[in-house]
């Protein structure tokens, strides 16, 4: 895929999602072509995008369950089939997700939260139908989301957050082949979980920081929030030491064309991932 050099990270992901939503669409019934473009000013394209995974896997569910559409491709239904949908449909449709295979053959599963998400996801397509009166009823508003149980929210006490430094650094608790990575990647490890530990930003706001967003003559990084906003987010002198640490060694390294303005970098020298933060995060946590 092209890169998208003159733009912010944010813009990148942007255009990026864009396309995956328009190649997506091609295998979706072709009226909701007009149900995304109803939602764009209101909604992110990671929204949009995450509706269409969402009623994919709704409209596979249909073809897999109703005779009538057996033999027809998704990206032919018409949309008088919102109209024979009912809600029992939904219901069942809720039930399927806890359990099911998709078309590659993985078994896929779906707690509340993820049962809560798609039900959304239809509940968005059937309001906006409903409310241009190209359908007569609206049987997802009838559907009553899961009930949430209380997810546990984890936190690290001073001496826990201590121990999770101190590990990054030593690498004390890590596997032979974790250690020859982490020798490759302790400072810039080091300062990922310092900036998030001292600053409480996002793991995507983490990676879409460019060289440009860090004013060290006022400790502060500009983010770019959900929805496009920019603020300015503050940080201690521990985290100006882990960054100062890390850019040392960060202007060494030649980037892969496009990633030139990143700060942190993976090993193959691009913009480190959403995933891949995420998982140093989970590696390093284990140990405390």
């Amino acid at each position: 895929m092209a890169e998208f050099n003159k733009n912010t990270y944010h813009d990148q992901v942007n255009n990026i999602n864009t396309l995956k939503l328009r190649q997506m669409q091609n295998t979706l019934p072709k009226f909701l072509r007009d149900f995304f473009l109803g939602i764009k000013d209101t909604t992110s394209t990671r929204t949009r995008l995450a509706y269409a995974y969402d009623l994919r896997i709704f409209f596979e569910f249909i073809k897999a369950n109703n005779p009538q559409y057996k033999n027809k491709k998704i990206n032919e239904f018409n949309i008088e089939i919102l109209e024979e949908i009912t809600a029992q449909d939904i219901v069942e449709y809720m039930d399927y997700l806890s359990y099911y295979e998709n078309e590659e053959g993985d078994i896929q599963t779906n707690d509340e939260r993820g049962k809560q998400r798609k039900l959304a996801s239809l509940r968005s397509m059937y309001n906006y139908f409903y409310k241009m009166e190209l359908i007569s009823k609206n049987p997802a508003a009838l559907v009553d989301f899961p009930k949430l149980h209380k997810k546990e929210i984890i936190r690290l006490d001073p001496n826990e957050v201590k121990d999770l430094l101190n590990n990054i650094e030593n690498g004390e608790g890590l596997t032979k082949k974790q250690l020859e990575y982490q020798n490759k990647t302790k400072v810039r490890d080091l300062a990922i979980i310092t900036l998030l530990l001292g600053t409480g930003i996002r793991v995507s706001e983490c990676v879409g920081l460019n060289l440009d967003d860090i004013d060290f003559k006022n400790n502060g990084i500009k983010v770019h929030r959900k929805g496009g906003a920019e603020v300015v987010v503050y940080f201690s002198d521990e985290v100006c030491a882990a960054l100062c640490d890390y850019l040392e060694e960060r202007r060494g390294i030649t980037t892969v064309a496009g990633h030139e303005d990143a700060v942190f970098l993976s090993m193959q020298n691009r913009r480190i991932t959403v995933r891949a933060v995420e998982n140093l995060v989970k590696k390093y946590s284990k140990l405390v």
